[in-house]
């Protein structure tokens, strides 16, 4: 199981690259970003490059206010900067908003189909000829084209609670990154048998899958730090809630513990359900960071 952190971009592009820099010195696996008032890509394009394991991604990027082309084309260029360690996580929290425009589970399903279909274009020169309800793609002019990358399979992560979030996950994506409002023991008893039916009937391996889950983390050396962290675990919390447990609880979900203790609990609470686990940066100082990790 891999330890990363999640943080959302402040504005300024330096200091997020600085706390991504950050977190790989501290030894996390990696960092992702959340799309919430600002870009969640462009703080990845200053992100370091030092260690090759360290992977970068978006953890809910918004996939349909952005044409497919526009999002095959950012997150092209970010595998090719990243030397293949990007991850694109998108966001099915606009399914509700789109259901005026035909099912949005077919949409969604079309948008990750059509991204595949342009990626291919990139490395083969392929024509590209993708035709669904919602997308369709025929042709793109060649001073459009990038051209090929060393590593082209880029991973394809959805963010969000909803039983079938988790079935399509399963059948096209790479992985799942589970809401913060469900507790370990949904995760057991409800994500995980969905995507192993689905997984099943697309012929896919578990051990090819990734399953990320959300820690949120109430701790602190002094007691200003704590609150801190409470009143953003809270926020979090009633962002997520409504997508998957609308009665989840602060004390039923987070995890309450000094510092040194948090990566312990994360372990006991995780362990053989989630593949990944990201720590919330905000709320948190790079000090308590270091504690989590130290420990």
């Amino acid at each position: 199981m891999k330890l990363d952190i999640a943080l959302e971009p402040s504005g300024d592009l330096r200091a997020d690259a600085d706390r991504i820099d950050q977190a790989a010195t501290l030894g996390f696996a990696g960092a992702w970003t959340r799309e919430r008032g600002r870009n969640p890509f462009l703080p990845l394009t200053l992100a370091p490059g030092r260690r090759e394991d360290f992977r970068l991604g978006t953890l809910d990027a918004r996939a349909f206010p952005r044409s497919p082309m526009v999002m095959a084309q950012i997150a092209w260029d970010l595998a090719r900067q990243s030397q293949g360690r990007f991850v694109l996580g998108l966001s099915a929290a606009d399914l509700a908003k789109s259901e005026q425009d035909g099912d949005p589970l077919a949409r969604l399903r079309e948008y990750i189909e059509s991204l595949r279909a342009i990626w291919d274009t990139f490395q083969t020169d392929a024509r590209l000829r993708y035709r669904g309800e919602f997308y369709t793609f025929r042709l793109i002019a060649p001073f459009f084209n990038p051209g090929p990358i060393a590593k082209p399979e880029i991973p394809i992560v959805l963010e969000g609670g909803r039983p079938q979030v988790c079935e399509l996950a399963g059948e096209l994506a790479q992985g799942l990154a589970a809401s913060p409002a469900q507790s370990p023991a949904q995760l057991r008893d409800q994500v995980l048998p969905s995507l192993e039916r689905s997984l099943a009937r697309a012929g896919r391996s578990r051990g090819d899958f990734t399953l990320i889950a959300s820690a949120l983390a109430v701790s602190g050396a002094d007691d200003a730090s704590r609150r801190r962290s409470e009143s953003h675990a809270k926020a979090r919390l009633a962002t997520a809630a409504s997508d998957a447990n609308p009665g989840a609880a602060l004390q039923d979900l987070a995890i309450v513990a000094p510092p040194d203790e948090i990566r312990g609990r994360i372990v006991e609470r995780y362990a053989g359900l989630a593949d990944r686990v990201c720590v919330e940066w905000a709320g948190h100082d790079a000090s308590l960071l270091r504690a989590i990790m130290d420990a």
